[in-house]
């Protein structure tokens, strides 16, 4: 039992901790109730295109990050990638994130970069001073217009709750350019793995010492076979939920295939309600290295998460937050449990903060064992 691990998650966050401690030595378990690894990045063949669909919905790798880079380099090649998203609204098509083109086509006009600056800050609401809302910060700093035409409906469509309810910090992540820069992401690396993500995490857990259980649950009462659980799973599941559900938006998606090119891009998001769906995704473009003659398509739809849905997204409100805290305080008071991941720490995370939280948290055991000392439930604050 002294070098016995148990990882709850076969996703990035479990499987990049697994890695580093049986390279350490550690004996690691790691149970997983889906039939595959890589979690929400899961990614196959389509059997009849030969397209590799990412069944989950896309997954673009975009960092800074030099070490969530060179780590997850070591297992796969990166192809080069750029997202450039298309939104479609008013009945025409314009590119996302709102920059020059998108500015000049809107309002038909063809302002420069600086004319373009001072007339989107005339657009904007100066009666308020402090956006605490997102639908405030965009009324703000794009107005009225812009902010109905891309940003209103789509996001009750994605989050199913009025603008004006929401934090002003979702829409703080949104940029708007002033110059012709198209690429959604503003990272020095991004890229797609060769093989797909179910491949990469694969590789990542094909180290000696490590054991894969699939189609398997972890019953919370195991702990006490293992010297640590490292647990990626929903934080208050293993609490069977003693304080209630956290709440979470789930996706749905309407698969189709066509001939030939369905749509010429990888993302077009719906930003009116025209359509029910939130977005349209082809996966061949994004492998733009592969060449098919046919597609696969997701129709995208975003709703509440019910008890057997699968958890996307955590909508984090601040009426959530005394929940929450109720949770963190139950954690705490867990021995030889740490809560890692998007799951475990109810946080919307990127794939490379996933990883390099992985990492900082594998070090933080290692470190700790030197140590003698016990590990936090918590690296990261997930109230932070």
């Amino acid at each position: 039992m002294k070098n016995k691990i148990a990882i709850v998650g076969a996703g990035f966050s479990g499987a990049v901790i697994a890695n580093q401690l049986a390279h350490a030595g550690y004996s690691v378990e790691v149970f997983d109730t889906r039939p595959h690894v890589a979690g929400n990045c899961h990614s196959e063949r389509d059997a009849e295109t030969g397209v590799m669909v990412h069944v989950y919905g896309p997954h673009i790798f975009h960092t800074d990050n030099e070490r969530a880079w060179e780590f997850v380099n070591r297992f796969s090649t990166f192809k080069p990638f750029v997202n450039r998203v298309k939104a479609i609204t008013k009945g025409q098509v314009f590119t996302l994130p709102i920059n020059l083109l998108t500015i000049n086509q809107f309002f038909g006009k063809t302002l420069r970069p600086a004319e373009a600056q001072e007339f989107l800050a005339s657009l904007g609401d100066k009666s308020i001073d402090n956006p605490a809302t997102f639908e405030e910060q965009a009324l703000r700093f794009v107005g009225r217009e812009l902010y109905e035409a891309f940003f209103k409906t789509y996001t009750i469509k994605q989050w199913g709750l009025d603008p004006g309810e929401l934090p002003a910090s979702i829409l703080k992540r949104l940029p708007v350019r002033f110059n012709y820069d198209d690429n959604y992401f503003n990272h020095k690396y991004q890229g797609m793995p060769e093989g797909g993500y179910t491949a990469l995490v694969e590789k990542i857990l094909d180290v000696p010492g490590i054991s894969v259980h699939l189609n398997a649950h972890f019953d919370p009462a195991l702990k006490a076979d293992y010297a640590h659980v490292f647990y990626s799973g929903p934080i208050d599941a293993w609490f069977r939920h003693a304080e209630g559900r956290l709440p979470y938006r789930t996706l749905d998606f309407k698969m189709f295939r066509a001939k030939g090119d369905y749509q010429g891009n990888a993302v077009i998001n719906y930003c009116d309600n025209g359509e029910a769906y939130t977005r349209i995704t082809e996966h061949k473009h994004f492998s733009p290295w592969e060449q098919h003659q046919d597609t696969v398509c997701y129709e995208e739809y975003s709703r509440q998460c019910e008890e057997n849905d699968i958890p996307y997204y955590p909508i984090r409100m601040a009426r959530d937050k005394e929940q929450l805290e109720r949770y963190i305080t139950l954690a705490k008071d867990e021995t030889n449990v740490t809560f890692v991941g998007r799951l475990g720490t109810y946080r919307y995370l990127d794939m490379d903060v996933t990883i390099h939280e992985a990492l900082t948290t594998a070090d933080t055991f290692l470190d700790c064992a030197k140590l003698r000392s016990a590990m936090p439930a918590f690296v990261i604050n997930p109230l932070g």
